[in-house]
């Protein structure tokens, strides 16, 4: 059931943000060179953006590819089944150490689903075709320029990091409360740490109430720097290596035959920049989590552990 809400919460919330956006967006011309910085809507399809096309794809894959390695499911594991559960067990046991035994098997369905999906999302974005095949016009070179491509890397969208952002925050604080409540979140925060005594005491319980609304700040910057983040180095990387295509412009025999071979270095770059985006993404996450969530006691254990 939780993953089926993060699932649409993931459909709807770019949807919400192209449709804001969508007066306001021009079409881009044949004369830019490298990827818009915004996704060009699909011709003749409301609201529906090339990016958005991607995310739908490659849940749809891994819902898929989940069903078929569920369907027969064997006490010794081979092929799908056998995949998903290395995958599975390797996220959880990762994800134990990190946030503690107790904590995982409440956030574990959130952190696993972030990761798979970010992470074949930004793979399925180097598949040949992603971002050069749609609708385009002739430019003076002669040569057909796509300025509306069919497909886009779904996470060199910002509407799609930041919905991933904002779902992730609004479950930050869920959890922030069922562990504290509602008068020890505001402990967590503004209240004095360790031990003191006297005028000290008094003292820094201003200097940690000061503290805490730069702690607020920091907790309202966290959605800006985890999309912007992931949506950079996607959105960059990608950038990359169309221009890599268009470094050499003549002769056409150079052109032709550099365009194909430079790239291909940093087509295998952009391959290891996806898988650590993706888990740089869920250990940020599951660290906010673990620093709200887990107690001073919690702490020791999980240190000693």
């Amino acid at each position: 059931m939780k993953p089926i809400i993060v699932a649409i919460a993931l459909f709807f919330l770019p949807l919400l943000s192209r449709a804001v956006e969508a007066t306001a967006a021009a079409p881009a011309s044949a004369e830019e060179a490298g990827l818009p910085a915004a996704a060009t809507q699909i011709p003749h399809v409301p609201l529906i953006t090339s990016s958005m096309l991607v995310t739908w794809i490659v849940a749809a894959g891994l819902i898929i590819f989940a069903r078929i390695a569920g369907s027969n499911m064997k006490e010794i594991p081979s092929g799908a089944q056998n995949f998903w559960e290395w995958m599975v067990e390797s996220l959880y046991d990762f994800l134990e150490s990190i946030v503690g035994k107790d904590l995982v098997r409440k956030t574990f369905w959130f952190f696993a689903t972030i990761f798979i999906f970010i992470f074949f999302t930004n793979w399925f974005g180097l598949i040949p075709g992603v971002g050069t095949v749609g609708w385009g016009v002739e430019g003076p070179d002669g040569l057909f320029h796509v300025t509306h491509p069919l497909l886009r890397g779904g996470n060199a969208d910002l509407n799609m990091t930041s919905a991933m952002a904002m779902i992730f925050m609004v479950l930050w604080l869920v959890w922030a409360l069922q562990s504290n409540g509602i008068w020890g979140f505001f402990l967590h925060i503004f209240g004095p740490k360790g031990e003191m005594s006297g005028m000290m005491k008094y003292f820094m319980i201003v200097v940690f109430f000061a503290v805490g609304f730069i702690e607020v700040l920091s907790i309202a910057f966290r959605p800006i720097s985890l999309s912007f983040r992931l949506f950079g180095n996607i959105f960059a990387g990608e950038n990359l290596l169309e221009a890599m295509q268009r470094v050499i412009t003549h002769p056409a025999w150079a052109k032709a035959l550099f365009s194909v071979l430079l790239p291909i270095p940093f087509y295998f770059m952009e391959l290891l920049v996806g898988l650590v985006q993706a888990l740089v993404f869920m250990l940020l996450t599951a660290v906010f989590t673990a620093v709200i969530c887990m107690h001073d006691d919690d702490h020791e254990k999980h240190a000693h552990h």
